[in-house]
């Protein structure tokens, strides 16, 4: 190779190798916590293959014809990943775990079928193969960025702040590759590793700005940490506070933590955290879970149809032990107890009516 080309190289392999030891990391390594983090790991896992493969075939054509088709294999999958990582990352604990299994299931089977058919007729399915996956690459793109518009349009609020970028950047390498493979834009076929790489960076820089803006953001905080709110901030604080739990319901979130919704509430921790100590008198848990008992209390007034378990993971309980210990402590009784006595209590509120 000429030293253009070893640049070239260079330059369209290195984030091919910097997305799959990401990928790797959010699927394998990391403790994964946040649904949304196995979707993104998985879905550069499949880019990086991919971008990796594309690399490798241009500067070595001679490469077995099995491994280009690898690497549309794995393309195949970056569509779903896609799609389940925004759909996790609006819906968060009303995410369908078990639907999702089952969708990459049936892809998993109709991949195998179509690779079985190029196995069988390669000659036949050699131009076919590559249109069957961008194909299906090109449909889960335009469901997912359809998806996003749904959920902007009724005003659902992810906690992730990366689902834009995210999307904005599959939409970059996907516009990419489509004009290459089409032929409509004449660039070398490496073209696509060099934007995957300009992407995955330009995301990093994205990372460490918000990340180095939070810690600014922190500092000047601390400053005034020390600082009483006073009494007619409070209330202002207090009204925005409940508004926001009231609206947007976050207690159902089994992952909020007192940072997510300081936030949001575009304060400090230590600042919300002395609000609630100082103006409420609660601690951030008993705060959350006092609105968790109470939706829980209202659905099993009105007969939900859920089990008592069932009740408490829809509130935002992460654990049957937790929702019942916690209902115990603030409604001093068992959420049974408290079910059936409002059964015992409903046939004399309709004999009195009598």
């Amino acid at each position: 190779m000429t030293f253009g080309q070893q640049l070239l190289f260079f330059f369209s392999a290195v984030g091919a190798f910097n997305g799959l030891l990401l990928g790797i990391y959010l699927l394998f390594i990391k403790k994964l916590k946040y649904l949304p983090d196995f979707f993104l790991g998985l879905l550069l896992l499949m880019l990086s293959t991919r971008v990796g493969i594309s690399v490798c075939m241009y500067f070595y054509p001679d490469l077995p014809r099995i491994i280009p088709h690898l690497g549309l294999s794995a393309l195949f999958f970056t569509g779903p990943a896609l799609y389940y990582y925004i759909r996790s990352s609006f819906q968060q604990n009303q995410f369908d775990v078990r639907n999702c299994r089952k969708v990459f299931g049936i892809l998993t089977l109709i991949l195998g079928a179509v690779g079985l058919l190029y196995l069988f007729f390669p000659v036949t399915w050699e131009n076919y193969f590559g249109t069957f996956i961008y194909t299906a690459w090109s449909v889960f793109v335009f469901i997912t960025v359809y998806q996003y518009y749904i959920f902007s349009k009724q005003k659902i609020v992810s906690h992730n702040k990366f689902v834009l970028p995210v999307l904005l950047s599959n939409v970059i390498i996907f516009l990419t590759y489509q004009l290459i493979s089409t032929g409509w834009i004449q660039v070398y076929c490496a073209g696509g590793s060099l934007v995957f790489s300009f992407v995955l960076y330009a995301n990093f820089l994205i990372l460490f700005n918000k990340k180095y803006h939070q810690v600014a953001v922190k500092e000047t905080n601390n400053r005034y940490s020390n600082k009483k709110i006073s009494e007619e901030q409070a209330d202002n604080f207090v009204s925005r506070l409940e508004r926001l739990m009231e609206t947007e319901e976050l207690y159902k979130n089994a992952n909020l933590k007192l940072s997510d919704l300081a936030s949001r509430m575009n304060m400090s921790a230590h600042q919300l955290s002395q609000l609630l100590n100082d103006n409420l008198g609660k601690s951030f848990s008993i705060y959350i879970n006092e609105y968790r008992i109470n939706e829980a209390c209202e659905k099993i007034e009105n007969g939900s149809y859920l089990k008592i378990e069932e009740i408490g993971y829809e509130v935002g309980f992460n654990s049957k032990s937790t929702f019942f210990s916690t209902f115990k402590k603030i409604k001093n009784t068992t959420p049974l107890l408290y079910k059936q006595s409002q059964i015992l209590t409903e046939p004399r509120f309709q004999s009195s009516n009598l």
